[in-house]
């Protein structure tokens, strides 16, 4: 009898609990439909026409074929049909990747000094200063490019400049070169690097680099083996929030490299476009897809191991 009594309120607990569960996901409902709408289900669409042959005039056949995927790294003599590898694909994709790694080791470099710099200032004047970083993100990406070719071209700001001081006697050439790319990106994506590596630094005790000044550690030595541990967390977040769209970027190499110096994003678009190879486009896609995945994933294994580091 007494156990019956006992176990009532532990039933009523556990059907309160079921009855919130079900509320939740009835409340989450309209969301997982959205998300499935707009994101997985194009995603779907993406896997599906990888494994599909290209039409004659852009679109797909409905048939099986992997040559979406095969023409990624390789390609057929049009003579012979025997595989080749995809030169230009290939160059592509070193160049996206190396520009990427440019452009996250550029921001790096300017960035955490500017944002140790914000997080030293006084509490009145970092609210002006992140303010100041976060006013390019208010003009259109478009623009933005525009006003780098603008500081870059042949009868540029920099080009003038030079040539006023005497230090040059033609203009250099730096439009439609993959330096041109990497000086936009690095000016694009800078404030990506800055946010997160502040948002680091703020949160850092300076006792702990006083007291290995105490200990006499140097400047270096202090920033090694202190500083630089307790900030890595927002370090690795801006590298990959500067990595990701530096790969599949789009609109600042086909201004600033004049379409000549394809990226990932450019190839993309080129087959859905003039090429007209759906299949390989979907395929390239996802390709940059996966590359993302295990960028986020390294990231969510460093904090995690991080976090469970204390």
């Amino acid at each position: 009898m007494t156990d019956a009594i006992s176990e009532a309120p532990r039933a009523l607990e556990r059907e309160a609990e079921k009855n919130d569960i079900r509320t939740r996901w009835l409340l989450a409902t309209p969301a997982i439909v959205i998300i499935f709408l707009f994101a997985t289900a194009p995603l779907f669409v993406m896997v599906v026409y990888s494994f599909l042959a290209p039409g004659d005039y852009g679109n797909v056949k409905w048939e099986f074929s992997l040559d979406g995927w095969t023409n990624v790294l390789v390609q057929r003599d049009i003579f012979d049909d025997t595989l080749m590898w995809a030169d230009a694909h290939l160059s592509i994709f070193w160049r996206s990747l190396s520009l990427s790694v440019i452009t996250t080791f550029l921001t790096l470099v300017f960035g955490v000094p500017t944002a140790w710099f914000i997080a030293t200032q006084p509490p009145g004047r970092r609210e002006v200063w992140l303010f100041l970083i976060t006013v390019p993100f208010w003009t259109n990406l478009l623009v933005r490019t525009i006003a780098i070719q603008e500081l870059i071209r042949a009868e540029g700001v920099i080009n003038n400049t030079l040539l006023f001081v005497g230090l040059i006697n033609a203009p250099i050439q730096m439009m439609f070169t993959d330096f041109a790319i990497a000086f936009g990106m690095t000016y694009v994506y800078l404030p990506l690097m800055v946010l997160p590596v502040y948002a680091a630094v703020e949160k850092l005790d300076f006792r702990l680099v006083e007291a290995a000044h105490d200990l006499y550690a140097g400047r270096w030595v202090a920033f090694r083996r202190v500083i630089l541990p307790l900030i890595k967390p927002g370090i690795i977040a801006g590298s990959i929030l500067v990595f990701i769209p530096s790969l599949g970027a789009y609109v600042t190499p086909r201004v600033l490299g004049g379409g000549k110096n394809l990226m990932f994003g450019n190839l993309i678009e080129l087959q859905f476009g003039a090429g007209r190879n759906w299949p390989l486009g979907a395929a390239l896609s996802l390709m940059l897809m996966a590359a993302v995945m295990v960028s986020l994933i390294y990231y969510v294994r460093v904090t995690s191991r991080e976090q469970s580091d204390g």
